[in-house]
């Protein structure tokens, strides 16, 4: 059954959901530990609340249903602006609208965000459709003017070269395209890189510590045929991020939830997650990989 849209309310009423399990090492076993719903988030447009996951059906310049300065990480892949077939946006604005609507949604999470708010940034390296444009190094400093400040880049190896279909001038030096098979993961973060506060309890294994730390990581992308999304992101990804850049328990944000990866990872990780998606269809596809997990709506009294 399709979940129903929760109608407006007062704010959610906080309380700890699991008791703090953690060794001595301090990297918990529990996921679902450490997990404390917040003071202050309102039910205008929530679609979807269950056990610490929070789906919002709106658009992130007019989100205003949980407090500033809340989110401790921001995960997302923004529209790239390359005429993907999206429900409900065009996908093929001219790049220069396309840089103030990144200015716009890069303020709102800015200011959504704690101190030591951090951002995982995915988006193309560059693009050829309608133009060549310099995708990532326009958006970082997008991102830069508006406040966020600069840490790292992460390359993610998609490996999928074998699918590309533009060559520009075939075996020619006329005018030949030159396609880098890989994507980017800009990581930011608002005043302060050093994390104060929070649970301080990590579940990223040491393997993992040092592989991610390599900014090199391969890792196969989504089927959009198999999610039944245009263009979704694999779940390794928002995991990777949420176990190397958050504790176990932060509250970890996607404006552009889409089919729901960054929910469903918070799930199986312990965070407390935050989306937000306009289309109401694609709000019922993140719930059903919700409910797929294992978890059902709790409603409000």
């Amino acid at each position: 059954m399709d979940p129903e849209p929760l109608t407006e309310g007062g704010p959610a009423t906080g309380r700890i959901w699991a008791s703090r399990k953690a060794g001595r090492s301090g990297v918990v076993t529990n996921h679902r530990d450490l997990i404390e719903e917040p003071e202050g988030f309102s039910t205008k447009n929530l679609f979807f609340k269950s056990k610490g996951l929070y789906l919002y059906e709106t658009d992130i310049l007019h989100f205003d249903s949980i407090p500033d300065k809340s989110l401790d990480l921001t995960i997302t892949s923004p529209p790239y602006n390359v005429d993907i077939s999206y429900e409900g946006y065009k996908d093929s604005l001219p790049y220069d609208e396309y840089l103030d609507f990144s200015a716009s949604w890069l303020t709102r999470c800015l200011a959504l965000s704690r101190p030591t708010g951090r951002l995982c940034l995915n988006i193309p390296l560059d693009k050829n459709k309608d133009g060549q444009q310099s995708v990532y190094a326009d958006l970082t400093s997008v991102a830069k003017r508006v406040g966020w400040k600069y840490h790292a880049t992460i390359i993610w190896n998609e490996q999928n070269i074998s699918r590309r279909t533009a060559w520009g001038s075939w075996l020619s030096a006329s005018a030949p395209f030159v396609i880098a098979p890989v994507e980017t993961i800009g990581v930011f973060y608002k005043d302060a890189w050093k994390r104060e506060g929070g649970s301080g309890v990590s579940d990223i294994s040491r393997d993992e510590f040092m592989d991610w730390t390599n900014a090199m990581w391969t890792f196969g992308g989504e089927s959009a045929t198999r999610i039944g999304h245009p263009a979704p992101f694999p779940l390794e990804l928002p995991t990777r991020c949420i176990k190397l850049f958050s504790f176990v328990g932060d509250r970890v944000f996607d404006p552009f939830c889409g089919s729901g990866s960054t929910l469903v990872s918070c799930l199986q990780t312990g965070r407390l997650g935050i989306g937000v998606e306009m289309v109401d269809s694609y709000c019922r596809l993140a719930v059903d990989r919700i409910k797929a997990s294992g978890l059902y709506q709790t409603k409000f009294e």
